[in-house]
């Protein structure tokens, strides 16, 4: 896991024989996914404003919880495959702790960790069977908004755009059909992902 050599799997395909593996467990999780900078975090709040039951993303729990700690984000960005793996260990554990028929709304789910992984210099098939655990109701990525940055997000725009690709990629061939949420005001974002998810798990 070292970061000596950062780019050796950003193309990494997903093994095509651990596509094969089958789910373990149906749930009514639907994910709300994007690249940063996509509106993920204001339709949590909107969805949990509606009464739904959320999951916050892993990654900015982490970060918050360290700059709280006193580090800067470029200490805590130091060594990019540590970080990488203690979120996806959070983004775990968060999904471990739901019961399969909670209907529930996920900002990221473990198969976004496919792409960070390969960003991080990490073979992302090395988390690939994770991904089989649990089958989720719906995946929804949203299209990205003008680009942003504050005290947690410093990707850059290059940074987003391949997220985006490699988000849609991986979650198109773990057998999932990807709906793209377009660019919208929250209300009516809010509104699309209700609209077609009424007959799929929501209750």
């Amino acid at each position: 896991m070292a970061n000596s050599a950062p780019n050796d799997f950003r193309d990494t395909k997903l093994d095509p024989d651990l596509l094969s593996t089958p789910f373990r467990v149906q749930t009514n999780w639907h994910v709300i996914t994007g690249a940063s900078c996509s509106g993920k975090t204001t339709m949590i709040e909107k969805l949990a404003s509606e009464g739904f039951k959320t999951v916050p993303e892993a990654g900015r729990q982490y970060f918050e919880s360290e700059l709280a700690k006193g580090r800067t984000i470029n200490k805590i960005r130091e060594n990019r495959a540590s970080y990488t793996c203690q979120v996806y260990e959070l983004m775990h554990k968060s999904e471990r702790e739901l019961h399969a028929s909670d209907v529930a709304f996920l900002d990221r789910a473990l198969p976004d960790g496919l792409a960070f992984f390969r960003i991080a210099g990490l073979n992302p098939n090395n988390i690939l069977p994770d991904c089989f655990q649990n089958r989720y109701a719906s995946v929804f990525i949203l299209n990205r908004l003008p680009y942003q940055r504050d005290g947690v997000r410093i990707a850059d725009d290059t940074t987003a755009a391949y997220l985006d690709s490699w988000m849609s990629r991986d979650y198109r061939a773990l057998g999932y059909h990807v709906i793209r949420v377009p660019v919208l005001p929250p209300e009516q974002r809010l509104a699309f992902v209700l609209e077609r998810i009424s007959g799929n798990g929501l209750k």
